[in-house]
């Protein structure tokens, strides 16, 4: 047993593990279909129910919801996805700096439509290569690239204009290309580097490797998500507490960064169905020896979801609660007093493979529950046993001032 008896905080976020029971054209949702008993004994012995991590009238994306869990108003400190995951990667904006995530894609039909927004989920080591190739092209037209995870990437325009228009790659799967290219004040710069890339992807080693394994290409560049760097206070200056932040992909180790949790390297956090589980659980619980609070994301049923796949996502829900719930909840016994918060962080439907704004499950549970004893109960946690509680926290930013059991901003 631990010496430190101070309440130890966790957030679980399985990155778009929820559908809408309303799109859904199965008889269950994928949450629904999955074994999931960890959660399952959670929800009977814990508090259920429904939150919006997506203000209305805001874009149904990860930055934005997963600011919400962190206990931030989207509206009040949002800016662009695109200045995290800079941070994350340790380069910090200078107040007038434009960042820009670059996707690695694959178009197909002579590059005017979008195939893959992750280039078949290519490998972080190819993309590195692919991004070096790229940079001087970048630079001769006044733009730096900086290599991130797999086909995540990332463009700064130093002083670069303000009210561009962009568009995520994987909001239109399968749609033409040229009417979702950037518009705006210095629009055609970006799609001048756009072109540009083709010829040198086209042929590149890595590409040619690629083909012969039978694997997608990256076969074109895609910015989007920009932004300038935002205003946060840290979750110390706000509530006293340490942390840190257990994630394969930058953009949620970027939000940590804002605010003031530390990003913890797992050797092998891929952000897909071949993630280091064991090694995301590990390092979460050795973070929490020394910290006060941790927020674990998972993103493999976020990219099943992106797949259309809806055998892969409920795979990815069910290693989600075989090897982080489970492993977690044993792991916890060491510690006098817990707290727990599971959710996902928006909707990503298999029938649509885009992100949608609509209400999502929360689960909160805390040691004490845990060790009672649990009401025998064929409880579930799913979209609709949420929706059946009645119980709504409207503005997910909330949330974390229940689980930390304080009031105020």
């Amino acid at each position: 047993m631990l010496s430190d008896c101070k309440t130890k905080y966790l957030i679980l976020v399985p990155d778009g593990m929820a559908d809408s029971p309303e799109l859904e054209t199965n008889a269950d949702t994928s949450l629904e279909a999955a074994d999931t008993p960890w959660m399952d004994k959670m929800a009977a012995c814990g508090t259920v129910g429904t939150t919006r991590t997506i203000p209305e009238g805001m874009d149904a994306a990860s930055d934005v919801a997963n600011l919400s869990i962190m206990g931030y108003s989207p509206r009040e400190v949002y800016s662009g996805r695109a200045p995290f995951e800079a941070a994350s990667m340790g380069i910090w904006l200078g107040p007038n700096d434009l960042a820009f995530r670059l996707n690695l894609v694959t178009l197909e039909r002579n590059y005017t439509v979008m195939s893959d927004h992750s280039a078949d989920h290519i490998t972080t080591s190819e993309a590195k290569e692919m991004i070096a190739s790229l940079a001087p092209m970048m630079e001769d037209i006044g733009l730096d690239v900086h290599a991130g995870i797999s086909y995540r990437n990332l463009l700064i325009w130093r002083n670069g204009p303000e009210g561009m228009v962009t568009y995520p790659p994987h909001d239109f799967p399968g749609q033409l290309v040229p009417i979702h290219y950037p518009s705006g004040m210095g629009a055609d710069i970006l799609i001048r580097a756009i072109i540009k890339s083709w010829k040198i992807l086209e042929n590149h080693p890595v590409n040619v490797r690629r083909k012969n394994r039978c694997q997608g290409v990256a076969n074109s560049i895609w910015p989007w998500g920009q932004g300038k760097p935002p205003r946060m206070r840290t979750l110390n200056e706000r509530f006293g507490i340490s942390g840190a932040v257990v994630a394969a992909v930058d953009l949620v180790k970027g939000i940590g960064a804002y605010a003031g949790l530390e990003a913890i390297h797992v050797e092998g956090a891929t952000g897909y169905l071949d993630t280091n589980y064991q090694g995301k659980v590990q390092a979460a619980l050795d973070a929490l020896k020394d910290r006060d609070l941790v927020y674990l994301h998972v993103e493999a049923p976020d990219e099943a979801g992106h797949s259309g796949q809806r055998d892969l996502k409920i795979k990815a829900i069910q290693d989600f609660d075989e090897k982080i719930v489970g492993p977690i909840l044993e792991g916890l016994s060491v510690f006098p007093h817990w707290r727990i918060l599971t959710m996902p962080d928006h909707q990503t439907p298999v029938c649509t493979r885009v992100h949608t704004a609509g209400p999502v499950p929360f689960l909160l549970l805390d040691s004490e529950q845990w060790t009672s004893r649990c009401p025998d109960s064929s409880a579930a946690f799913s979209e609709k046993a949420a929706i059946a509680t009645g119980n709504v926290v409207n503005q997910a930013s909330n949330l974390i001032e229940i689980l930390l059991n304080k009031g105020g901003h």
